[in-house]
């Protein structure tokens, strides 16, 4: 009689974390720095993994969020040096792209969230749009195809809300 294969636990296993992308300004005031951690801290509660631009502002509030409740954060840097990375990225990936890294950043992610920011967090929404992947906003750009929030809590409620719909398809 052959033996009954069980499957299930290596397909868990095996599922990928989902990966946020938060695109935001490299200057930005300490309110929006504070809803940057909280965003950073709850993708981190989730299990999910971070990604964002690896740099200042709120690139590293949501990082330091992240990491400080034990997240894994991935840097996409616009250099080729690692070490333009704020301290709180655990892998830094340097492309020598310059802004064109904004493509990369918002292709590689599952959803992502924008806070603050000015034209160069413009681009990474235009980006993330065209690749249609699910878009929130919080103090940022608030245009067509993006779905606004008030605050950390709203922007970790509708991320729920995406992935859990995104994997039951």
């Amino acid at each position: 009689m052959p033996k009954k294969i069980v499957t299930s636990n290596v397909i868990n296993a095996n599922k990928k974390k989902p990966r946020i992308a938060v695109f935001g300004g490299r200057k930005a005031d300490e309110t929006l720095c504070r809803e940057a951690e909280a965003v950073g801290r709850g993708i981190a509660e989730r299990g999910w993994t971070l990604l964002c631009g690896g740099r200042g502002g709120i690139m590293e509030a949501v990082s330091r969020g992240c990491k400080d409740a034990g997240g894994t954060v991935v840097g996409i840097l616009p250099g080729d040096d690692d070490s333009d990375a704020n301290p709180w990225v655990d892998i830094a990936i340097p492309t020598g792209l310059g802004l064109a890294r904004n493509a990369v950043l918002a292709m590689a992610c599952r959803a992502a969230v924008a806070i603050g920011g000015n034209y160069g967090t413009l681009s990474e929404i235009a980006y993330a749009l065209q690749y249609e992947k699910p878009l929130i906003s919080l103090h940022s750009w608030e245009i067509p195809g993006s779905v606004p929030a008030e605050n950390a809590a709203e922007v970790l409620q509708k991320l729920e809300a995406l992935i859990n719909r995104k994997e039951s398809l």
